[in-house]
């Protein structure tokens, strides 16, 4: 994943030097709508459990962060998918999903949702700020980072940063998490 990622960074930042090669808006607009695409399609295999279309979608460096923290490769995301362990029987977006194209070849796709399921065996309905990052490999757009992050987790180190004890209110038990 380091060497994607610095190979994203070493093409965004010589754009500039390549005059006549920077992706025009109508590129980016086409790039932005095959990104919302591939994330219904995202979805639709999270929710179906579909494993050969993860797969596909996640990339080999892929990495995932959990609402607990924990960082996840794709091995260990699909044989917990393979086990039952992670099952997501709904994820709904709550509000327009915002994608950024970076390049023609990276994007961001950052959004709200609701899941109702569990990940790593843990209950994990609720609330959750969403961030993709994706990338334009030759075998299309691949998921190659998403950290969730519920909103009580969200809060709860905000509170944290400014002084407030938030564990009364806390329902989810992010306040532990941070110990």
């Amino acid at each position: 994943m380091k060497s994607l990622l610095l190979a994203a960074l070493i093409s965004l930042a010589a754009l500039p030097l390549a005059p006549g090669q920077t992706p025009s808006s109508s590129d980016n607009k086409t790039a932005e709508q095959e990104v919302r695409a591939v994330i219904e399609q995202y979805r639709t295999a999270l929710t179906k459990r579909d494993a050969a279309a993860l797969e596909r979608i996640w990339a080999d460096d892929y990495t995932f962060i959990n609402a607990t923290g924990a960082v996840l490769t794709k091995a260990q995301r699909l044989a917990n998918l393979k086990s039952g362990s992670t099952t997501l029987d709904s994820i709904n977006e709550e509000g327009d999903i915002n994608v950024r194209v970076y390049g023609g070849d990276m994007a961001v796709a950052i959004s709200r949702v609701t899941i109702k399921g569990q990940y790593s065996g843990r209950q994990a309905s609720g609330q959750y700020q969403s961030s993709h990052i994706w990338a334009k490999t030759s075998s299309g757009w691949q998921l190659v980072c998403n950290p969730a992050h519920s909103h009580c987790f969200s809060l709860t180190v905000a509170a944290r940063l400014h002084g407030i004890d938030h564990s009364a209110n806390c329902k989810c038990g992010s306040h532990q998490i941070l110990k």
